[in-house]
């Protein structure tokens, strides 16, 4: 038997459905943002990500999957979503519009080779978002709110959002120097890959995972504290306008992203979810003012963020988030015979390009059979097609849950459903509100 690749998973059912709701309510607001979607290519050139994402990240170095196709070009699939969409934005010569700033969101499958567990697969689906275009420090607050109200428009209760700063050009490579200095004389307490980073990118040992406890990095320099005035009044504003939206944050300098094109304003946030364990980000991101220009494009301002669905599902379901999907039919045809089977297939396209959920049965099945079909499939009514009735254009119809049975006019049948189903909406939309006063009362 041929089984699915090794850090992959097949999505389908009910679990299905929560992705497609969560996709959805993305969607809502994203647009209540005024962000358009952007698709980019699932393989892009190796060297978009080796110059855009940065040549010393764990993404290039160990986890990116790399090719050489039939031309013999050297292929990547899409590890990250940044660097995908500034290639588009430069190849389409988005700058060129008139409507600034280039505001875009994407929710894509990416590939990462890197040890499977919980929430992190080698196929995973980031969604996020960016604006190019300008360096306001207010689309930095922006990005940040956005991002925190998709998670609590979900349902999740505990967000904590961590931010810092690594300040201009100047001001990072005096980080960076500091950085160096530090740790240079216990390079042989540092693991391997931060041995080799010393020199490429220091900041990278910051966001080492294997050397985090050690005292070493506890009495490392701290990125704000090298801020030049410039960069500081920066981040000033961007903690005032993330107060001015109620955002609540906590200045992290440990905060730094794995990422070589950062600059300015990074941030993590986390979702508090009781045994969600230690690596509880749910999404992050920060600003890369060099990246359009690195990739030979005009020098533009940008901030971004990402955020991966695998665990965002994962968080919903450890803080019992109910998700609402829809898991019923509104209406299953019953048949006897070959004539009755032709209406019934004649009448389940009509009423589905109605807007109606409808399923009929495809095998013949007997009465019986049909109804216990109906009953799996949790359908709201029912209705057995008989040919006496069809002749006088009625057909009798019944609600699965009270039990109550209808004769109506064919030309009503519409009506009929709409004016019914709607009812339905309602009183469950009104339960629910008396379920959660109840429980607010408790």
């Amino acid at each position: 038997m041929i089984t699915k690749p090794k850090g992959t998973k097949d999505l389908y059912g009910m679990e299905a459905k929560k992705w497609q709701y969560v996709s959805k309510v993305i969607d809502e607001v994203m647009e209540k943002y005024n962000y358009n979607f952007i698709r980019v290519p699932v393989f892009e050139a190796s060297e978009l990500f080796h110059r855009g994402v940065g040549q010393t990240t764990d993404i290039v170095t160990k986890e990116t999957y790399d090719f050489t196709d039939r031309g013999g070009r050297n292929m990547t699939l899409r590890p990250e979503g940044t660097a995908g969409v500034v290639r588009s934005y430069i190849e389409n010569k988005m700058y060129g519009n008139d409507d600034k700033p280039t505001k875009l969101y994407y929710n894509m499958p990416m590939y990462r080779y890197e040890r499977p567990q919980a929430g992190r697969l080698r196929e995973l689906t980031q969604f996020g978002c960016e604006i190019i275009g300008t360096d306001d420090p207010m689309s930095d607050a922006e990005i940040i709110s956005l991002a925190v109200n998709i998670y609590k428009i979900l349902g999740l209760k505990q967000i904590k959002v961590n931010i810092n700063s690594l300040g201009d050009t100047e001001s990072r490579n005096n980080y960076r120097k500091a950085l160096i200095k530090h740790f240079k004389p216990h390079i042989n307490e540092l693991c391997d890959d931060c041995k080799e980073r010393l020199e490429m990118n220091p900041l990278r040992i910051i966001d080492c995972k294997v050397d985090s406890d050690k005292e070493v990095m506890k009495t490392a320099p701290k990125t704000i504290d090298y801020l030049n005035e410039e960069s500081k009044q920066r981040f000033e504003k961007v903690k005032e306008y993330l107060e001015v939206m109620g955002v609540e944050y906590v200045v992290d300098p440990s905060v730094v992203r794995g990422l070589d094109y950062y600059n300015h304003t990074v941030f993590e946030i986390e979702a508090k979810v009781e045994g969600f364990g230690s690596q509880n980000v749910i999404g992050a991101g920060g600003r890369y003012n060099g990246m359009v220009k690195q990739l030979d494009g005009p020098e533009t301002a940008a901030i971004g963020f990402a955020s991966g669905l695998d665990r965002l599902m994962l968080a919903l379901e450890y803080e019992n988030v109910n998700i609402p999907v829809n898991n019923s039919v509104d209406l299953f045809i019953l048949y006897v015979n070959e004539e009755e089977k032709k209406y019934a297939m004649h009448l389940t396209n009509e009423l589905r390009m109605n807007g109606f959920i409808v399923e009929t049965d495809y095998l013949n099945r007997s009465l019986k059979a049909q109804f216990k079909q109906a009953d799996r499939l949790n359908c709201k009514y029912t209705m057995v097609l008989n040919s006496e009735d069809l002749k006088q254009n009625e057909v009798k119809i019944k609600n699965t849950k009270t039990k109550d049975e209808d004769i109506i006019s064919l030309d009503a049948l519409i009506y009929y459903l709409d004016e019914n189903l709607n009812e339905e909406i309602y009183d469950e939309n009104e339960l629910n509100i008396n379920e959660k006063n109840h429980m607010n009362n408790d």
